[in-house]
């Protein structure tokens, strides 16, 4: 059979591979592309589908602007030798600085390579699901599945982390995620306006725990010149 024709030859599209084991008998685990249709699946379903098909390397404008050009660099050095990062302490991602620079494209460009590469990526749109988690933390069930998702997944996309107003309940769900994912070296792409010393600010154990994670592939957008959704068209 032409295993071409199938977008995972490793399970013919089926999710699951089998596999005999030392005893003779066969069995059965969930092929590794599973994950990876289900992180995509759950960016269908939060609506911004759209947003990471159209945020690629290849679309993102540098318009000759050594910051810009730099960043992309970076990123794309990111992406591109993420696997040989393995189980390092520096193994994750910071965009941080002016709004509108292009943070979340990048973000995004970098998530989609590694799905297309099978390596499944869960997004965290902070806002939305800061708001989520704290309106569940009265039901222990529906709270603990939903934090253990951003806890354990292979990498974590924050996007616009700390955004807003925050409080004491966000500092300490925010520490139980990156806190679990700083010890167990479980990578994390992170955007944010916030420069790195708010980082510090809004909690010195979670900041210091990401800048240590992100230690050689930290981008710093400065300068409203940056900003092209006002001087030179959205990103």
């Amino acid at each position: 059979m032409d295993d071409s024709r199938f977008i995972c030859p490793e399970c013919k599209d089926t999710g699951i591979v089998y596999y005999n084991g030392e005893n003779g008998y066969l069995y059965a685990r969930p092929c590794k592309c599973r994950a990876v249709k289900e992180a995509k699946m759950r960016i269908e379903r939060s609506g911004l589908a759209k947003l990471f098909k159209s945020k690629t390397f290849d679309s993102f404008k540098t318009y000759s602007d050594p910051i810009l050009e730099d960043a992309k660099r970076t990123v794309m050095r990111f992406a591109e030798t993420f696997e040989s990062h393995g189980e390092e302490e520096a193994n994750s991602l910071l965009l941080c600085g002016q709004v509108g620079a292009g943070k979340t494209h990048l973000g995004a460009a970098c998530s989609m390579q590694l799905m297309d590469r099978g390596i499944p990526v869960v997004y965290m749109g902070y806002r939305d699901e800061m708001t989520s988690l704290k309106s569940k933390i009265i039901d222990e069930k529906a709270y603990s599945d939903t934090v253990n998702r951003f806890k354990t997944a292979k990498v974590l996309f924050i996007d616009d982390f700390i955004k807003g107003k925050t409080t004491e309940s966000d500092v300490n769900i925010v520490y139980e995620i990156v806190n679990y994912r700083y010890n167990n070296h479980l990578p994390m792409i992170v955007s944010t306006e916030k420069p790195l010393e708010d980082l510090i600010v809004f909690d010195e154990a979670i900041g210091s725990r990401l800048i240590e994670m992100c230690r050689g592939y930290i981008v710093v957008f400065e300068g409203k010149k940056l900003n092209y959704r006002l001087y030179k068209g959205a990103l």
